[in-house]
């Protein structure tokens, strides 16, 4: 886009020591592009999708301030997610001069403040005192996660009630796709030529340039599979290996073997963050970590765990609990190792100095994936990059390779072809996965689901929609390799030095006589982690090359599948792994190149 100089071109001298942090020049280009437009456009709606940890408070603050100073609105009303959230937002807009009530229930809003900010609860249980409010005096309604608002049919009828008549509405997200398909409020939907009709933003700063920019840190992720075996409902033992393929069911059993806090994945997972957050703390002194856990019952297991492991207390924070919000901020201002919270940190809670993560939560939609990943990605100098361990999980590998893409929130599912909307999961499912996973379904069951071991192997690092690094076992000098990456390095030194350590695996292998080798001795980028469906997938579209090949070159189908197990390795296809079907499938496909 082409932008005149500065967006403070347009506005009056006295606006820049209004702007927060000193002057409208220090805001980023991002933001300065953002202003720019609504200054020209002056829209009454205008929906801003940037990346957690860009600076959306900043942008929408400098904003409310310009539309104030020039008279547009009289009023601001914030609406967040959380209280915590509401609690931010007020003490954000005290520091530019802006006071906003964050405890307003019911009645007149003092004179000394200029707006409110609260909850898409609150406004559900009380539409018609906010849009009283709004009727009365021009007003800037800042919808924050806007998203939210389709959390729920009375969420958005509630925020459609109340601020309907608003003079201005800006909606700020972070994550602008949903898993169901609800409408937002207030947010455009433009047709596209497949007749899906997806959310359309008004200005868009995506991961992939924030990144660019310096304005968000780079995620390493690194993933740790090993053997599960655990008790079903229906009294089965069943054991299986976190990463090979499996069955949805089975995928998701194995992985709540995994989080279990009395097997051993899950110690010697924290014990490897713990790790990787001492060396991260040799760069960034004040680097703390989150493990973000499935429910209450885990977290105080994780944290117990993690008093074990350090020899430190790690700070609880449990969404129920009254002083939530006050650990959460103490936290963020101390220099304590280690938090753990159950959904309330996923988003929104600034706290920049979290460098390190823990995904132990069995929540797998790419909304919530985001978000989480989202608290360790608030840069603050050059060169800072963020850890997250990962259970190696197809869905979330899968979201971590896709990190850097730009989704609009789908409001139609495609219909064509039988064709799948990746995240159309319904909000039944999202419900289910917030569950007790145990509670009682009504059905007649002999037996509760039941963790009965776990281990842990360290599988591989995910960089850049790269993949690198052996198995290893935990406490490994293979693992520390991994481990030990500073944790003050340019993206392209991150991904020379994991380039160096999978070199140096790979060496060592090669010279250990192969009945010592007790793990699958391959590199993560021929052992793709895919689930069962996938894997017969992958076998049906070899077959489907095999037999085109075979009309072109006139040769059997027998004699093509022999071949391709000469040249690539491997058993027949029935038992062949993700990884060498692809190889077949792309040798294939070179063949039948070279016929044409």
């Amino acid at each position: 886009m082409t932008t005149t100089p500065t967006s403070s071109s347009h506005l009056s001298p006295a606006f820049p020591g209004r702007a927060p942090w000193g002057t409208a020049g220090k805001l980023r280009a991002w933001q300065e592009g953002a202003m720019e437009r609504y200054v020209q456009e002056q829209p009454r709606d205008f929906l801003a999708v940037a990346t957690p940890g860009a600076g959306k408070t900043t942008f929408a603050l400098t904003l409310a301030s310009w539309l104030l100073h020039h008279h547009v609105v009289q009023q601001i009303t914030v609406v967040a997610p959380t209280e915590h959230l509401k609690k931010q937002w007020a003490e954000a807009a005290a520091r530019i001069g802006i006071k906003l009530d964050p405890d307003y229930s019911a009645g007149p809003v003092s004179k000394e403040y200029v707006g409110v900010a609260v909850t898409y609860a609150g406004v559900g249980v009380r539409p018609m005192l906010h849009r009283n409010r709004v009727e009365q005096r021009k007003t800037l309604v800042i919808l924050d996660e806007i998203h939210h608002a389709g959390d729920s049919k009375s969420w958005g009828e509630a925020c459609l009630e109340a601020f309907e008549p608003a003079t201005r509405r800006l909606a700020l997200t972070g994550t602008p796709f949903r898993s169901d398909t609800n409408p937002i409020p207030f947010v455009t939907y433009a047709e596209g030529n497949d007749g899906i009709r997806r959310s359309a933003a008004d200005y868009t700063y995506g991961y992939g340039n924030a990144l660019a920019d310096g304005v968000v840190r780079p995620v390493i992720f690194l993933s740790y599979s090993g053997n599960m075996r655990w008790r079903t409902k229906a009294g089965d033992e069943i054991a299986a290996r976190l990463g090979e393929p499996m069955t949805k069911d089975a995928i998701s059993q194995a992985w709540r073997t995994a989080l279990d806090p009395r097997g051993e994945w899950m110690p010697n997972v924290l014990r490897a963050a713990d790790q990787r957050l001492s060396e991260v703390r040799k760069g960034i002194p004040d680097a703390g970590g989150l493990v973000i856990a499935s429910d209450q019952e885990q977290a105080r297991a994780y944290a117990k765990l993690i008093r074990e492991i350090t020899g430190t207390k790690a700070t609880l924070v449990l969404s129920d609990d009254s002083g939530a919000s006050e650990n959460i901020d103490t936290f963020s201002h101390n220099e304590d190792r280690w938090m753990v919270a159950v959904r309330m940190v996923s988003e929104g809670v600034d706290v920049p100095r979290l460098a390190v993560g823990v995904y132990a939560t069995t929540i797998s939609t790419p909304l919530f994936f985001a978000q989480a990943v989202g608290r360790f990605v608030r840069s603050r100098r050059r060169g800072e990059t963020a850890s997250v361990f990962l259970p190696t999980v197809p869905d979330l590998l899968g979201h971590a390779n896709a990190l850097e893409l730009e989704r609009d929130h789908v409001l139609d599912k495609p219909k064509k072809n039988g064709e799948e909307d990746p995240y159309a999961e319904s909000e039944k499912e999202m419900d289910e996965a917030n569950k007790e996973q145990d509670e009682d379904t009504g059905e007649q069951e002999q037996f509760s689901f039941e963790a009965l071991e776990s281990e842990a192997v360290f599988d591989r690092v995910l960089f850049d929609g790269a993949e690198f690094g052996m198995q290893a076992h935990p406490g490994s000098e293979e693992e520390q390799d991994y481990l030990g990456i500073p944790g003050l390095l340019e993206p392209d030194q991150v991904q020379m030095l994991l380039q160096k350590r999978q070199a140096k695996q790979i060496a060592t292998s090669r010279k250990k006589p192969a009945e010592d080798a007790d793990l699958l001795e391959l590199p993560a980028e021929r052992r793709p982690v895919v689930s069962h469906k996938e894997l017969l997938e992958l076998r049906k579209q070899l077959n489907t090359l095999v037999s085109a090949y075979t009309h072109q070159s006139g040769k059997p189908h027998g004699v093509i599948h022999t071949e391709l197990r000469r040249v690539c390795g491997g058993p027949p296809s029935a038992e062949a792994t993700a990884g060498q079907i692809r190889q077949r499938i792309d040798k294939v496909r070179e063949w039948a190149t070279r016929m044409k």
